[in-house]
């Protein structure tokens, strides 16, 4: 069987009209990760048995002609640090090596509500702080279309294990960017909801005004199925609103005739951005043009200003959020404490990542007293500007087409000595987050035989618009059917 052929609603086809069984697709899975799918590092929690418990009751709800979810049955992969009972989530860091839930994450809940398989535990950057998956205990995943290439970060082991047809689907977690960006690096569809869509109850925090769950397949169709999964309001999470949530399989229509496209310039004359990227994107965009969508400047202004206010903010609350993890509670404690202080300073030295010391130590800096003026309550501001400039853009276009990522896949260990130049790579997602904005990426063609991704952004709530722009691209290109080579099986 051919996974990487085989998207997630044409899974559920075959499910349905029982060519196929949920435990023929568990096997898939499970012969593919024995085979090449271990070369790419993308799962660091296969969970076999339980998972073929799961497919069982799922083949078993089939025959007794039981009202199926459009997932129901079909292998799925959650990001390491969405927590299931009874297994272990290690958020790829040492410090919580042996941590297993006592609950379920709401987004885990929702999965096993709908009857989905959960096959395993994706790599991840540790904490999600990165944007290559180099920062990992389980080591670094490797991107599909070149083994000696990142796949992105941080959810860069979902975004491999769709891309090399092991998963149609998998749950991401996007904070500043790593749904996105993975996703493009990787040749696939990442959705970033509008922050409060999705719950966050039971994801494991970096930066919680931030942080946001979402898929991550090869189509928008089965994006907008595993969105309808996830969406809606949790009393849990004090974040999560209490808005409808739309069919967006429904809002799939192939129609963008009149929709208002804005080109924002400074996204596209961003010092450093790969000239060859850029005119992938613009072609992209073109074609959509030809759908009979229009196309309009809009500016951005404060765009330049996005990465230093981001990774202000962001490492402030991972500094406050990480706190928690001092060895006296639950994960790593150090052998070599004697005393509590040592204990305290000894597992937290131990059991973080050189990156997350890195985050932990800048957000400790930018809140003490003194600084926090200078610093986060500036990037606060900026914050409010970036929020006012989406919301005037929208008041002329319906949504923004730019680049995912100013450049194609790095290869492994290019930027780990410089984290500047990693944390460029997200200029172009950061800004979503920072506004609470919906964005999502896919395919747009190639640029130096790796993927390109089209990033489009959209007005809050508003993510069946972004799925039907997306949906009409893919019916008239093939970028997402196209796959690594040597992974068909």
């Amino acid at each position: 069987m051919s996974l990487p052929a085989l998207t997630l609603a044409l899974q559920a086809a075959q499910l349905s009209s029982r060519e196929l069984s949920s435990c023929d697709l568990l096997d898939a899975v499970l012969g593919a990760h024995a085979g090449r799918g271990d070369e790419a590092n993308a799962v660091v929690g296969l969970r076999a048995e339980a998972a073929r418990a799961e497919a069982v009751e799922a083949d078993e709800r089939l025959t007794r002609g039981e009202p199926l979810s459009r997932i129901d049955g079909i292998p799925v992969l959650i990001k390491d640090n969405m927590v299931q009972r009874g297994e272990e989530t290690t958020c790829a860091s040492r410090i919580l090596e042996g941590f297993v839930s006592p609950y379920d994450s709401a987004a885990v809940t929702c999965l096993r509500e709908a009857g989905a398989v959960i096959v395993g535990r994706s790599n991840m950057d540790e904490f999600a702080m990165g944007s290559s998956t180099e920062n990992s205990i389980h080591g670094p995943s490797r991107n599909p279309w070149d083994l000696e290439r990142s796949p992105g970060g941080s959810s860069g082991g979902a975004a491999a294990s769709v891309a090399s047809g092991l998963v149609a689907g998998a749950l991401g977690s996007d904070t500043g960017g790593s749904i996105r960006q993975p996703a493009a690096f990787c040749g696939v569809v990442g959705m970033k909801p509008t922050y409060g869509r999705v719950s966050r109850w039971g994801l494991v925090a970096f930066a919680s005004s931030l942080d946001q769950i979402g898929p991550l397949a090869r189509t928008a169709e089965d994006a907008a199925i595993l969105l309808g999964i996830l969406a809606g309001h949790d009393p849990r999470d004090s974040t999560s609103l209490a808005e409808p949530v739309p069919d967006y399989c429904s809002a799939l229509d192939g129609d963008v005739r009149g929709l208002r496209i804005g080109i924002p310039k400074e996204f596209f004359e961003a010092e450093g951005a790969d000239p060859v990227v850029l005119e992938v994107v613009r072609e992209a965009i073109a074609e959509l043009e030809r759908a009979g969508a229009k196309t309009l400047a809009v500016t951005l202004p404060h765009t330049p200003y996005a990465i230093a206010a981001y990774y202000l903010i962001a490492t402030a609350e991972a500094s406050s959020n990480l706190a928690r993890y001092d060895g006296a509670r639950y994960g790593h404690r150090s052998k070599k404490a004697r005393t509590l202080s040592e204990m305290y300073t000894l597992s937290r030295s131990e059991g973080f990542g050189t990156e997350v010391k890195r985050r932990i130590l800048l957000g400790t800096y930018v809140l003490s007293a003194g600084y926090y003026d200078a610093y986060y309550r500036k990037a606060q501001q900026v914050r409010t500007l970036l929020r006012s400039d989406f919301e005037k853009a929208f008041e002329v276009c319906d949504v923004i087409a730019t680049p995912t990522s100013p450049e194609v896949a790095f290869r492994i260990g290019e930027k780990s000595d410089d984290p500047l130049k990693m944390y460029l790579s997200d200029i172009y997602t950061v800004s979503a987050n920072l506004a609470g904005i919906p964005g999502i990426s896919i395919p747009a063609g190639f640029a130096h035989e790796l993927p390109v991704g089209l990033q489009l952004l959209g007005r809050s709530l508003d993510e069946a618009t972004l799925l039907r722009a997306a949906d009409t691209f893919q019916r008239r290109t093939d970028h997402h059917a196209q796959t690594p080579r040597g992974w068909l099986r």
